[in-house]
């Protein structure tokens, strides 16, 4: 649909219900294009998991409970949809058709929906409730100002107000953050989760969660919050007349709909608990606005849940998009089901969970009659009293295992009313559609509730194609079928992305997972976890592998492990074996037989930058300088015009290095003391500190030395990604050690060890090595390749509570093992820098060409704030037809370009031997690999970088040719079929023959024949140098300054006069008052109160 005829939806809320309805949306008009939506959100951050929000206590990161990426909304079809962040709608105006917003502007709509969700309650009832230290459990702002609160809270008790869903996650967080000596849950009725489980129940979740060592208060209301004269709190009075000392009292004991914004707007609000009032379509009192989510009354009921919420959003966008085709959907009961996991315990309700207690709410037909039958008369009501509920409850209780199952069913036993589920939760997924569906058992109660097992149960097989796995985003079984069966999903992550299904709560991934497995598996698509086309074995396996038979070489590796024992394999595969190598053997990576197996950064030893030079990054433990090396580090970046800059990691970067200046560098940093800082490796990076007892007022353990002690240990060995550690000296977590690979937190009694963003282990000091050790040991050996710890752990069988077992309990016999074979590489380190600047044959490899001592420049540079950088890359490749130039070149002759000499033992290096060659000011590739020559351009067209002469080499499998009935590689005159390189910026990957791109069919690269005569010379067919150079020159393709168009930052940098690094103003004197006077001049123009009235919350 034309742009101008399209509809605007403004959605109010940027919330889980309020982006559900916008995906859905976006789905549904796709095709028609009849809406533009526009969302405004509240909060200054885009829509995140507000059900998995204590995972933040873990992470800090805001970004992690993102349900969409940030690219996720710019990705969206142009005008599609537009979001406000940070802005509060005042007012509807429904004649008008537009919202006001705070910052004064206005939206007009033709379509209004409001998802603006519900508020924490907090009694203002209750003396003391806005004292220093009260908090409630809300959003991310409330958790922000909490976590800063307790970090001065030492040595107290926290106290949580609630004990329900909320309550009992709010005291989890607050016994996560490792402040309080105790935290204390305060509930009112006589157990906890009483909105969800009866006495037997929550007596039982009661149990387990003071085993876990948090105390919880029975019966007890909070009369007043006791405060100082600081307004600080200091404990809580209840209403019996006791007291309890606490510093902070955080409440969490329900929420109300946000339903102010309507009832200012004179829409039609329940008088009674709240919210908008909306019919069966959602539509409110007024004409084209709709409510969704917490803040819809429907039927006088609110719903505090996220699955109601994410029902109504399916049904708006239905009818919204497809309403004149199909029938408009109605809102009906809502599944009320919850399935949680709340301070390890696992926790589920379902159905009509208290109907043997309030009597059934809905009862299938067939019971329904019964029941009129038997229905006593109203005298004989008068005389006994109501009759007990017209239902059956069978309950089954196991206090050795902590399990406790209620199900209801009508009088005959055929139906399932509800339920609820302590400790063992696995048929949850299984009876919920058994309720939803009203559908006949066809087992009596009693099989029913002690599970027992059919086969294929596991991988979903007896679940039915509308059966709900995911709750929080109401996905069925089929729709993960459906995804995976059309092609569209051919991964756990695609999954996840399409259907949302277990981006909620996260208790769904198993089952998904198994059913994603099962169905795959079904369509012939066996699962596996393979290297690449070259391996069926994951990289896990082929590190055993490898480890047990001792193997040492490429060749070895792909004869006993390989699908061809004489394949050269590719560029995933490589660079998997020659970090194995590293692991395992430790050889120097740059050695004759590990170079070719290395990938970019690891091929020089620095990371490559845009325009071909690399960055050199000298370790510096912990963060610990001397002046003395400052001034070396210094002296090198002037010497070298290197743009410096300081890293997250705590130490110096240096960038803009020229492979030829590369051994002068290192060779002047080592003979001042400093060695490779592993920048450039898969392996550990830094171990960042704050500086503890060192200096810090505040500090409890030595983090500094403790940070020096880690980083020496464990530097140089290589992993299956880059590792990064921190240790903070307190609680006040300055080095952010939870957020990395490991970390520590000095206490009193020793240091707290977090892993993979995850809580671990309390060991003491001398512990703390050998767990490191064996953690750290045990993630080489079975991780995935280029898997970060974070994804490894979440990928453990068990998680968390088995690495433990694994690395604390010893659980798998291998701990000894695992130290032992660290010592062993903690023992085997040696400076990579210093040795390949002793050894003439890699130090001959640090040269730009091979046939000449000539360097050119390949991208421009530019000037930015006093330092040099090369420009930005030219927004579009060079797409021209480099492939066809062999037909064009109008005469052509064998030329001389190296000795052949150069070549010696490429036939059995890993990647065989290249050379980048100068030839005019034209730049070419030439490799030799097993026994053949290729030639080639030396630019990679993508970002038109000169560099192909360091990619990997590979080539397709046997397996690969076999599926697509013939090769995709091109043959070389010998017959052979050619192999690619992979250039090693972006994996753009170039058939050494005929020069296609297999991967961007846009791309393709010049190729030359070659070949090695008898006077010892390698010569190449060339056209004339000035043919050449029009055609493929360095000048002509060198990126230059203002191809990339504007700044990224030029539309910032006008509106806020950026000139550059603010210097001393003339005249400004610093102890001069300001005038203040516009600020006051603008806020009086515009109505504001100024100092004179009170701020308009």
């Amino acid at each position: 649909m034309a742009a101008a005829n399209r509809k605007k939806i403004v959605v109010v809320g940027l919330g889980m219900v309020g982006i559900s309805f916008i995906e859905k949306l976006l789905k549904l008009d796709a095709r028609a294009r009849e809406y533009d939506v526009v969302v405004i959100g509240e909060e200054p951050h885009l829509a995140y998991n507000r059900v998995g929000l204590t995972s933040f206590f873990e992470h800090r990161k805001v970004e992690s409970l993102y349900l969409n990426p940030q690219e996720w909304y710019s990705a969206v079809p142009n005008g599609a949809l537009n979001y406000h962040l940070n802005t509060k709608v005042l007012d509807i105006h429904p004649a008008k058709k537009s919202v006001t917003c705070a910052n004064g502007q206005e939206v007009t709509y033709d379509i209004l929906v409001l998802a603006t969700g519900s508020d924490a309650v907090l009694p203002r009832h209750t003396p003391g409730h806005d004292a220093k230290g009260v908090f409630v459990y809300r959003t991310i702002d409330d958790l922000e100002r909490l976590i800063a609160f307790s970090a001065h809270q030492k040595g107290t008790v926290g106290a949580v107000v609630g004990g329900g869903l909320l309550g009992l996650e709010a005291a989890k967080a607050m016994t996560d953050l490792a402040c309080y000596d105790k935290v204390t849950v305060i509930e009112r009725n006589r157990w906890v989760l009483s909105r969800q489980l009866d006495a037997d129940a929550g007596g039982m979740v009661v149990e387990q969660v003071r085993e876990l060592g948090v105390e919880v208060l029975l019966g007890k209301r909070v009369g007043r919050i006791d405060v100082d004269g600081e307004g600080q709190v200091t404990g809580v009075h209840f209403e019996d007349g006791e007291y309890m000392s606490c510093s902070t009292v955080c409440f969490a004991i329900g929420v109300r709909p946000r339903d102010e914004l309507a009832r200012r707007s004179g829409i039609k609000c329940a008088d009674r608990g709240g919210g908008i009032i909306v019919d069966d379509g959602l539509a409110t009192s007024e004409p084209d606005v709709y409510a969704i989510g917490e803040c819809a009354s429907w039927q006088g009921q609110t719903f505090g849940l996220i699955a109601p919420g994410v029902e109504m959003a399916d049904v708006l966008s239905f009818n919204l998009t497809q309403a004149k085709l199909h029938q408009p959907r109605l809102y009906k009961r809502p599944d009320l089901s919850t399935k949680l996991k709340l301070l390890g315990v696992e926790v589920a309700s379902f159905g009509d969970f208290f109907a043997d207690r309030d009597g059934p709410k809905y009862l299938p037909e067939r019971a329904k009659r019964q029941q009129q039958q038997r229905k006593p008369d109203a005298m004989k009501t008068l005389t006994n009293g109501l009759p007990p509920a017209p239902v059956k409850a069978l309950a089954y209780k196991d206090p050795f295992q902590n399990v406790y199952k209620k199900y209801i069913f009508t009088m005959d036993g055929k139906y399932l009313l509800g339920g609820m589920m302590i400790g063992d939760t696995k048929d949850y997924v299984k009876l919920v559609p058994l309720v939803k569906n009203q559908k006949e058992l066809d087992v009596p109660p009693s099989e029913l509730i002690l599970g027992a097992k059919k086969d294929g149960a596991d991988e979903g097989d007896d679940l039915d194609d509308d059966t709900q796995i995911c709750s929080c985003h109401n996905v069925t079984k089929g729709d993960v079928v459906s995804v995976v069966k059309d092609g569209t999903c051919k991964s756990i992550g695609d999954v996840k992305s399409c259907t949302k299904a277990g981006t909620g709560c996260g208790g769904c991934v198993p089952l998904v997972t198994a059913i994603f497995n099962k169905t795959m598996k079904d369509m012939g698509n066996e699962v596996k976890n393979n290297l690449c086309p070259h391996f069926n074995y994951s990289r896990a396996d082929l590190y055993n592998i490898i480890m047990v038979k001792r193997l040492k070489t490429l060749p070895e590796v792909m004869k006993d492990a390989g699908v061809e024992p004489d394949s050269l394999g590719c560029e995933v595969c490589k660079p998997t074996v020659g970090s194995i190598f590293a692991s395992l053997w430790n050889k120097h990576v740059m050695d004759r037989t590990t170079h070719g197996l290395q990938d970019t950064n690891d091929r020089f030893l620095g990371n490559i930058q845009r325009n071909g030079t690399y960055s050199v990054i000298p370790r510096v433990s912990a963060g610990e300088i001397t002046p003395e090396k400052l001034i070396v580090i210094g002296k090198v970046a002037k010497q070298y015009n290197l743009y410096t800059k300081i890293t997250g990691g705590q130490r110096i970067d240096m960038f803009g290095a020229k492979k030829q200046d590369l051994l002068d560098i290192w060779r002047t940093l080592v003979d001042a003391g400093m060695e490779s800082g592993h920048a450039y490796a898969k392996s550990l990076r830094t171990v960042k500190s704050c500086v503890g007892t060192t200096w810090c007022r505040y500090g409890i353990g030595d983090s500094v030395g403790m940070a020096v002690r880690l980083e020496e240990r464990y530097k140089s060995i290589r992993s299956p990604h880059k590792i990064k550690g921190g240790v903070s000296g307190c609680v006040r977590e300055c080095a952010e050690a939870q957020n990395k690979d490991f970390g520590l937190i000095a206490s009193e009694k020793g240091f707290n060890i977090f892993v993979g963003g995850n809580g671990g282990a309390k060991p003491k000091h001398s512990e703390v090595i050998p767990i490191i050790d064996r953690y750290l040991m045990f993630y080489i050996r079975t991780a995935d390749k280029l898997q970060r710890t974070a994804r490894w752990l979440e990928a453990l069988p068990g998680g968390i509570k088995y690495l433990r077992e694994v690395v604390l309990e010893d659980k798998l016999g291998i701990c000894a093992s695992l130290e032992a074979q660290m010592q062993e590489l903690v023992d085997s380190f040696f400076d990579e820098w210093a040795e390949a600047i002793k050894s003439p044959a890699i130090a001959a490899k640090f040269a730009q060409f091979a046939n000449t001592a000539e360097t050119v420049e390949n991208m421009e540079v530019e000037l930015d704030r006093d330092q040099t950088r090369p420009v930005m890359w030219a927004k579009d490749s060079a797409k021209e037809d480099f492939k066809g130039l062999r037909e064009r070149w109008s005469e052509t002759s064998w030329q001389p370009v190296l000795e052949a000499a150069y070549f010696e033992g490429a036939d059995k290096a890993p990647n065989g031997v290249s050379a980048a060659i100068k030839r005019g000011d034209t730049q070419l590739a030439v490799w030799r690999v097993r026994g053949r020559y290729f030639a080639t351009q030396q630019m990679c067209p993508h970002k038109r970088a000169f560099v192909l002469s360091d990619g990997l080499v590979g080539e397709e499998a046997a397996a690969a040719d076999a599926a697509e009935g013939a090769s995709s590689c091109s043959s070389h005159p010998s017959g052979a079929k050619a192999p690619w390189v992979s250039c090693p910026y972006h994996k753009r990957n170039f058939d050494l023959a005929n020069g296609d791109c297999k991967n961007d069919e846009e791309l393709s690269i010049a190729t030359f024949e070659v070949e090695e005569r008898a006077d010892g010379l390698v010569y190449v067919k060339l056209p004339p140098v000035e043919e050449l150079d029009a055609a493929l020159g360095t000048k002509k393709w060198m990126v230059k300054k203002g191809e990339a168009g504007p700044s990224q930052l030029a539309e910032l940098d006008k509106k806020i006069s950026f000139k550059g690094i603010r210097a001393k103003k003339p005249g400004v004197r610093p102890h001069t008052e300001l005038p203040m006077r516009r600020p006051v001049q603008l806020m009086a123009a515009a109505g504001g109160g100024g100092c004179g009235s009170a701020p308009e919350w």
